[in-house]
């Protein structure tokens, strides 16, 4: 870790964890210019606490200044923040979570960087910040952000267990033809398509490549084996055809990746895989086991509605 800089992940409440899947603190002192990567990931709520100025690039585009609090889309993409000391506190949001606080389509922020006011209404963005503000313990920060949650994913949604499914299905090796997920889901490919983007912010199969690629990436960095291929998911046919993935989700080759700032995001993967379980956001599963999928009904609760 560079110096002055501190993290700490933690748990959210249980009856929070199917709808977060954990909390994130990042602290520096240092005023001086940072670059740190991250990986390609769910949803994620940002707040920034007495910090400088924060870019984040996705691709050739480049968001920010963001406001306080953000709203970081689901990404496909690897992405780089330029930070400026102080302190960011991080929500990761699973889908079944998105789901049961917004009509909106998390397809809308794919790879985007938005005020959390504009995504999720300025009343939660208010309360995070007025918070996060009154607190002179970071300890605090758990019970606070606990304590804005609680209550706010009461209302169930009518594809709750598909998603729940759904979410178990991109976290198992081996799994990657959107046929094969469709019909273990027992739904049609077209529906599986509106329901991934709605609620997971792209298309099936970009989500099943995506966490293929992590579920193999992370294997070799925190082997340090770029080279053993072995490691890798057992739907790949040979390492060129993962070397094309980390291209589209890296953008460059793994070896070149991992030498370009990437010091506090390997510190990130470990401290994260000792307090939540999974290493990034992206392979975080059900807590729950995924019940029965219940067949279609001819009312489509996934088609788009009006903003909540």
């Amino acid at each position: 870790m560079p110096d002055g800089m501190a993290m700490r992940y933690d748990m959210p409440d249980p009856a929070l964890s199917d709808y977060l899947t954990g909390y994130a603190i990042y602290a520096s002192s240092d005023r001086t210019p940072m670059l740190n990567w991250y990986l390609p990931a769910p949803a994620m709520i940002s707040v920034l606490v007495d910090a400088g100025p924060l870019t984040v690039s996705i691709g050739n585009h480049r968001f920010g200044p963001v406001d306080r609090a953000s709203f970081y889309g689901p990404t496909s993409r690897a992405f780089r923040t330029e930070t400026q000391g102080g302190i960011a506190v991080g929500i990761g949001l699973s889908a079944l979570g998105w789901s049961r606080l917004t009509a909106r389509s998390a397809g809308d922020f794919h790879n985007r960087v938005a005020p959390l006011s504009v995504a999720l209404g300025a009343e939660l963005s208010a309360r995070l910040i007025e918070g996060l503000d009154a607190l002179d313990d970071d300890s605090m920060i758990k019970p606070l952000l606990d304590e804005v949650f609680c209550g706010l994913f009461d209302r169930p949604h009518p594809r709750d267990a598909l998603i729940r499914a759904f979410t178990a299905l991109t976290v198992t090796d081996g799994v990657i033809e959107m046929k094969d997920v469709a019909d273990r889901l027992d739904i049609p490919t077209h529906e599986l398509r509106r329901m991934a983007t709605r609620h997971f912010g792209m298309p099936p199969k970009l989500l099943l490549r995506r966490a293929r690629f992590l579920r193999s990436f992370i294997r070799l960095i925190t082997a340090d084996g770029l080279s053993d291929y072995s490691m890798i998911d057992s739907s790949y046919f040979d390492a060129s055809h993962f070397l094309r993935d980390a291209g589209t989700f890296l953008g460059t080759t793994p070896r070149r990746f991992i030498t370009a700032h990437t010091t506090f995001l390997r510190a990130s993967l470990r401290a994260r895989a000792a307090v939540i379980g999974a290493p990034t956001q992206a392979l975080h599963g059900v807590v729950k086991p995924a019940q029965t999928v219940p067949n279609r009904s001819s009312a489509d609760p996934d088609r788009l509605q009006p903003s909540a």
